[in-house]
């Protein structure tokens, strides 16, 4: 808390991140309470040395290329076919100036091409949560193989996984594709041509893949806005969605109440600005509004799966029209799916033209193909249990425990957030609530910094985030070496 008085020469773009607890009277003045809120963890860490920070990142970088020769010859070769060198663009953003070349992964661990070995704390960023190749998927996926990839016609193992999504997250229909991007873009066709209604909406921030419609933010007056470099949209989605703060309920009333909005896309828990956990009520509020709208609520656990067996949905008891999920169902075979109910099931076949099916926009060739409905199976049967879940739990909050103690000893501004087996550090003291505030707290040369020292002591963390993802392959002696290196890492800025 601070007076007034040295609040004098602060912009007044600052002011909003104070927040006015009280009046008080002192003698014949009067003096006002503030507590900050936002600006904060700016004032907090201002103890960090910019300059230091700078040296050791270049050192950093240094001790990366001269660890990783083998990746660095790769990467120059590939530049010369694929276009940035990498497989895929963002790829080029690794805390390394070029990325490690993999040659093999097994479990909790992987090796790159120089010989380097791992531990993965990243996982495919959920792709791979599993555990890289478990026993159970590679075997089923063998067998499959030499019986057939794909035929574009069903399986008797397709039932199998029905009645098992039916168990584990309570809706009583499913349908396939391959990632959770085209899960999520088939539900919000469903959701429009059920409803008639143009528009959806998302919280800002949000992660659905490459959703078009999902590529939009708020700007610092609250203006709704495409989302900064985003690349060539079709169009722009501030014709076609309505972005709001997540926990913010007054806004969600405000945005559904003038009807036109067909479905609600959301996380049961944001996970890719960070862990940001909903309010005491927020669920219980998000669908009441909902449903008193006309409006079709899609829940997407393709990384909050990390939850439970039924992701947060089955761990909250949500009740959402239409679930999606992705990444690791499969053990890491590309395989989606997308739920609803029998409401839902019922309106979409009123207004369903059977000839026309095929070209309606929901669907693909490859969808539900043989290979990834047989690894779907065994990852589902063997792999993602209670028992998974109970064990990687079981580490993660050693995990947890094991970073709080460091920031404890060092005094620092920082937090620690968690769900199931994933659990995230920030360099701030307070929790954010929305997208909004969880974006203002990025120190973008920081995280490099912290990335790369880990991924040089042989870590990979989930890129762009302080982010890992714990599975039952990682051990004990796994995590307390990360606690080793984090500790290292943070006495090498403030030590």
């Amino acid at each position: 808390m601070m007076a007034c008085k040295c609040l004098a020469t602060l912009s007044k773009r600052h002011w909003a991140d104070f927040i006015l607890l009280k009046d008080v009277n002192v003698g014949k003045f009067n003096i006002h309470i503030f507590q900050l809120s936002n600006l904060q963890s700016k004032i907090m860490t201002q103890s960090l040395d910019r300059n230091k920070l700078s040296q050791l990142l270049k050192n950093e970088e240094q001790l990366f290329h001269k660890n990783h020769p083998k990746s660095y010859e790769l990467y120059q070769r590939a530049r010369k076919s694929l276009h940035g060198g990498v497989p895929m663009l963002w790829m080029i953003r690794w805390a390394g100036s070029f990325p490690v070349f993999v040659k093999e992964a097994k479990g909790a661990r992987f090796t790159d091409v120089d010989g380097n070995s791992y531990i993965d704390l990243c996982l495919g960023d959920t792709g791979a949560m599993t555990g890289h190749a478990p026993d159970a998927t590679v075997k089923a996926i063998k067998e499959q193989i030499e019986k057939g990839i794909t035929l574009m016609l069903p399986y008797e193992d397709v039932i199998w996984v029905g009645e098992e999504l039916q168990r584990r997250f309570g809706l009583p229909y499913w349908q396939f594709a391959l990632t959770a991007t085209d899960a999520n873009r088939f539900a919000l066709r469903m959701a429009r041509l059920i409803t008639g209604r143009p528009k959806i909406l998302v919280f800002n921030y949000c992660y659905h893949g490459t959703v078009d419609e999902t590529f939009i933010t708020l700007d610092e007056e609250g203006t709704p806005i495409s989302r900064p470099n985003n690349m060539g949209p079709q169009v722009n989605p501030i014709y076609t969605t309505k972005v709001i703060e997540f926990n913010d309920v007054a806004a969600l009333e405000t945005a559904l109440s003038a009807g036109d909005v067909a479905a609600v896309l959301a996380e049961p828990v944001m996970t890719n600005i960070g862990i940001i956990h909903p309010d005491a009520g927020y669920h219980d509020a998000l669908r009441e509004i909902t449903r008193r709208t006309g409006t079709l609520l899609i829940i997407d656990e393709t990384h909050t799966i990390c939850t439970g067996p039924g992701g947060y949905t089955a761990s909250h008891r949500l009740q959402p029209d239409f679930l999606t999920l992705g990444k690791p169902l499969a053990g890491g075979v590309p395989a989606a799916i997308y739920g609803f109910t029998e409401e839902v099931s019922r309106a979409f076949n009123e207004k369903l033209s059977l000839e026309d099916s095929d070209v309606g926009g929901i669907g693909g060739t490859l969808a539900g193909n043989a290979l990834s409905i047989a690894a779907m199976k065994a990852t589902l049967q063997h792999v993602l249990t209670d028992e998974f879940y109970s064990k990687a739990t079981a580490l993660q909050e050693r995990f947890t425990q094991g970073v709080e103690s460091v920031i404890s000893e060092f005094d620092l501004p920082w937090i620690v957030k968690r769900l199931g087996n994933r659990s995230e550090y920030w360099f701030r003291p307070a929790p954010p609530k929305n997208g909004g505030e969880a974006h203002a707290a990025i120190d973008a040369e920081l995280d490099r910094y912290m990335h790369l020292y880990t991924l040089n002591r042989g870590i990979l963390m989930t890129p762009f985030h302080n982010m890992a993802l714990i599975s039952p392959e990682t051990t004990q002696a796994d995590v307390d070496y990360h606690t080793k290196i984090f500790k290292e890492a943070v006495h090498s800025l403030f030590g």
